[in-house]
């Protein structure tokens, strides 16, 4: 992981992003209990497609906000840490299509 020393895109809308990461914990949660009650699979498994859905959700919005205001910014001030930014999105980016 690396550490930037500005501030990150995603602070406008971190509120937005808490929200929706307690909604995923309160999902995962979901489907622990209904393995625990042993529901029937495919409804566990139709509930973790819910659960990916919406954690794409959230990594697509954050690397949207990285791309506008971290690459961005890198991309303005050039050279090496250009160079560093457009890589990071790039294996960013290969993470998350592998996924």
């Amino acid at each position: 992981m690396s550490a930037d020393q500005g501030t990150h895109g995603y602070l406008a809308d971190k509120e937005k992003y808490l929200v929706r990461l307690k909604r995923i914990e309160g999902q995962a949660r979901g489907v622990h209990r209904m393995v625990d009650e042993e529901q029937y699979c495919i409804d566990i498994l139709t509930q973790i497609s819910a659960l990916t859905s919406a954690l794409q959700g959230v990594a697509v919005g954050l690397l949207d906000e990285h791309l506008k205001h971290c690459v961005s910014d890198a991309v303005r001030s050039g050279g090496d840490v250009a160079e560093a930014k457009l890589e990071e999105a790039a294996q960013a980016i290969a993470r998350l299509v592998r996924s």
